[in-house]
């Protein structure tokens, strides 16, 4: 006898499909990075990211009004300044570019969330997320951990200042979440959210990223601070801490090689989920869909669903604005 039940019966048809699926995808589950630059007029395209763009202040809120317009509630900001050194300056200073550019989205596209990410590589002239000394990492040289979280702390009251709706810390410093969070409420933003990235990788996959970001490290890698990818009892750790240090959101990056990592956190942890869908994921789709060796819009819808069924309520990705017209 064939068995009674047949898994099949409930495939037969697109109706039948879309009314048992487990996993949906929405536009409001969507955010999408930005680069904002000093200038006027700049719409420079990302080699290594076709179709993402660095963007002066004025033409960034041009294209926050086409995203928006298209049902994604969010963007991420990420600054290159005009000039770096070891301090950070550009990150924390009031009229730094992403300063500059949420004042700007504020004001002329208010219907849309600005996130902004909350770190020094980008400002750094060596290009580390933090101060660099070799009295450091116990006398052989690195990033000194609780000296840099002033400047992350700087970094996120000017950002709430500027009017951002809620700050992504992304160093990987010990205890920068509870500094962040302390600041914040100093200052009178006890209502700004906290979207930690809580057990961020050492990557291969933010290749493209750097280049976009102009922040490759001079010397070394970030290896020494965040995490080393056979580790996912530690990101559990490393979620916990900056949940109990206050913690409103917490993420998973890169996305689709941690999907283990996802869907455990989704087990342990009640608070919202979010995860990053990281430039080498987004250049790799898009370089193989233009040899023909893929259908790039069906890799991508895949891939994202995978990523909310792995549990995220978020996604931060680089194809927000195709995604969301297919949702549309």
């Amino acid at each position: 006898m064939f068995p009674t039940h047949r898994p099949r019966r409930l495939r037969q048809n697109p109706v039948l499909r879309s009314m048992v699926r487990e996993t949906r995808l929405g536009r409001e589950n969507l955010v999408f990075p930005m680069f904002a630059v000093p200038g006027k007029g700049v719409r420079q395209e990302i080699g290594s990211m076709p179709g993402n763009y660095r963007f002066s202040v004025d033409q960034l809120v041009e294209e926050a009004k086409r995203v928006a317009a298209l049902g994604i509630p969010a963007v991420l900001l990420f600054g290159i300044p005009e000039s770096k050194d070891e301090q950070a300056t550009g990150a924390w200073t009031e009229d730094g570019i992403v300063q500059q550019a949420t004042r700007a989205l504020k004001k002329q596209v208010s219907s849309l969330q600005v996130f902004t990410d909350v770190c020094l590589c980008e400002y750094t002239s060596h290009g580390h997320c933090g101060i660099v000394s070799p009295e450091a990492c116990g006398g052989r040289g690195g990033v000194l951990n609780d000296e840099t979280l002033e400047l992350l702390a700087k970094t996120a009251v000017s950002h709430a200042q500027a009017g951002a709706d809620l700050v992504a810390p992304s160093d990987m410093m010990d205890g920068r979440v509870a500094a962040i969070r302390e600041a914040l409420d100093e200052t009178g933003f006890v209502d700004t959210p906290i979207m930690s990235y809580a057990a961020k990788y050492a990557s291969g996959f933010y290749g493209p990223f750097r280049e976009a970001a102009e922040s490759t490290p001079q010397f070394g890698d970030r290896s020494g601070y965040q995490m080393d990818a056979g580790n996912g009892r530690e990101a559990m750790f490393e979620m916990e801490l900056d949940f109990a240090e206050g913690a409103d959101i917490l993420m998973v990056k890169p996305a689709l090689a941690y999907l283990d990592i996802l869907a455990a956190a989704r087990d342990r942890f009640e608070v919202p989920l979010a995860a990053y869908q990281v430039s080498g994921e987004y250049s790799m789709i898009v370089a193989a869909a233009r040899q023909g060796w893929i259908d790039e819009e069906r890799i991508m819808m895949e891939s994202l669903l995978a990523i909310r069924r792995a549990g995220a309520d978020i996604i931060l990705t680089y194809f927000a604005p195709q995604a969301a017209k297919l949702l549309k």
